[in-house]
């Protein structure tokens, strides 16, 4: 979507909300790597507010997870009642602005400005490690907490897992050479014969952000979370989906610019340092750390492969697509060891 029709559909946003409140200014602060817009808006009385921008998935999912994000913002309790960006809300509910003009279609939220503290070193030190496991392991038993009181997803991952191999039976072409569609369907019939024999339906649910890095988060001198935004894959899923991005926080090669997602991070001394830390606080099963593989597998079969082209911009797209094919896939089996980590944590087969 162009910047022009972008203010367009933002202010046609904004006049569904308060049209007595004039725009000045409409400034594109996206981090350019998904198809997702964020934009700063500045009003003639100066007030700020951020819009974000999407076309990436269905509506539907869309405005509940953002009603689901806004009942976790209202009920996490101290010191996470202010983690959360908050969106605009009116007649009590999140405001969400549908735009549908020929086939192009888009939504909005509006967003209070985030305050942020200090953000992490690209490369993390291990007293870093240790504290943002222990922190991470808090805010899951806080999210844990409220869980039962947020409203329903109807997203699961078995559901995705179901929307690609009906695409795939549809037109197998849009997923490479015969070859490649063949290499995933095979991981994700391995994706669901692991997550019964896992017995990942014993996992509890919670709201997962899933996409952790050092881009979206801060955190206090303390080394505390402070504040959160970006939440362009939430979920409400099983707590090891937030696991791989944190792999990749904590890895030895640190936060690049140039990005790959590979598997080989979850298999680093500091990722299992990072788990240990997690583990004394908020205990990991047998079955959980060997789901591990299975929710890295379903990130790169359903944010890489299915939702790849629509989410990424078409360089990042096409790059990571090819890997998944190339390198992601085929290390599934091979280069992660539950054991090893099993092990690490002294925990009981």
């Amino acid at each position: 979507m162009d910047q022009e029709l972008s203010s367009l559909v933002i202010r046609k946003a904004w006049e569904g909300y308060d049209a007595s409140k004039v725009i000045r200014s409409i400034e594109d602060i996206s981090a350019n790597v998904s198809t997702n817009f964020v934009f700063r808006i500045t009003f003639e009385d100066d007030d700020i507010i951020i819009a974000k921008l999407s076309n990436f998935g269905k509506y539907e999912y869309f405005k509940e997870d953002h009603r689901i994000i806004h009942s976790l913002s209202n009920n996490l309790l101290y010191p996470y009642e202010n983690f959360l960006a908050k969106s605009l809300l009116k007649n009590n509910r999140v405001y969400i602005y549908r735009y549908k003009q020929g086939k192009t279609e888009a939504w909005v939220v509006f967003y209070n400005p985030t305050r942020i503290q200090e953000r992490l070193p690209r490369r993390l030190d291990e007293h870093h490690i240790r504290k943002i496991a222990q922190q991470l392991a808090k805010f899951h038993k806080a999210c844990s907490r409220v869980s039962k009181v947020l409203p329903k997803s109807s997203k699961t991952m078995r559901t995705d897992i179901n929307i690609l191999l009906e695409q795939m039976e549809q037109d197998e072409t849009q997923f490479g050479t015969r070859a490649q569609a063949d290499l995933v369907k095979y991981h994700c019939s391995q994706f669901v014969k692991n997550r019964t024999q896992y017995n990942r339906v014993t996992f509890e649910n919670i709201p997962v952000f899933i996409d952790w890095n050092i881009g979206n988060f801060s955190v206090t001198n303390r080394l505390e979370l402070y504040s959160r935004w970006d939440y362009d894959w939430f979920r409400m899923s099983t707590r090891m989906l937030d696991f791989y991005f944190f792999s990749r926080v904590v890895s030895n090669a640190g936060d690049r610019t140039v990005f790959s997602y590979l598997i080989t991070t979850m298999m680093e001394d500091r990722f299992i340092l990072f788990l240990q830390e997690y583990h004394k606080i908020n205990p990991l099963t047998v079955n959980e750390i060997k789901f591990l593989k299975e929710a890295y597998r379903f990130f790169i079969l359903n944010y890489v492969i299915k939702d790849g082209k629509h989410f990424f911009h078409e360089q990042y797209a096409v790059k990571l697509q090819q890997e998944a094919y190339d390198i992601y896939l085929p290390s599934v089996d091979r280069d992660f060891n539950a054991q090893v980590l099993i092990d690490a944590l002294k925990l009981n087969n």
